[in-house]
């Protein structure tokens, strides 16, 4: 790529902020600001490309959750049980006397997983959660 090719624009951020992603972008080997940038981009373009299509899709919903919250188990058995057809296998971990990590393995179209991620994610309880999928077949 050319300096022709390449246009140039201004980022302004927080110190604190650009503090943090400068230790990210040594940690990670990047020479420059803009190549961690433009990674960045990438990444998140290629997410939102997978939020618009549909497709098939494999990968594994994470999520952390307080076993205590009112009803969460109820609800996510519930939800579970709905998307029985794209969820392979659950994982479950008991993180310490309140906290439970949960690993379920996922296969379907786009739109199903997304429907089932945003399901569970928006419960009660759920502390964070994040989807990792990978295409099955060429989109």
């Amino acid at each position: 790529m050319t300096s022709k090719n390449l246009s140039r624009f201004g980022v302004s951020m927080e110190e604190g902020l650009l503090e943090s992603f400068d230790q990210l972008i040594e940690e990670k080997g990047y020479k420059t600001r803009s190549e961690a940038v433009r990674d960045l981009v990438r990444e998140k373009l290629v997410k939102h490309k997978w939020e618009q299509d549909d497709h098939e899709v494999a990968g594994c919903l994470l999520i952390f959750y307080d076993h205590h919250q009112r009803h969460l188990m109820k609800e996510l058995t519930s939800i579970q049980h709905d998307y029985h057809d794209e969820i392979l296998a659950t994982t479950h971990f008991h993180l310490d006397h309140n906290n439970c990590l949960e690993m379920i393995v996922v296969r379907g179209n786009t739109q199903n997983i997304r429907t089932l991620r945003d399901k569970i994610l928006s419960l009660k309880g759920v502390k964070y959660g994040q989807l990792s999928v990978s295409t099955v077949t060429e989109p």
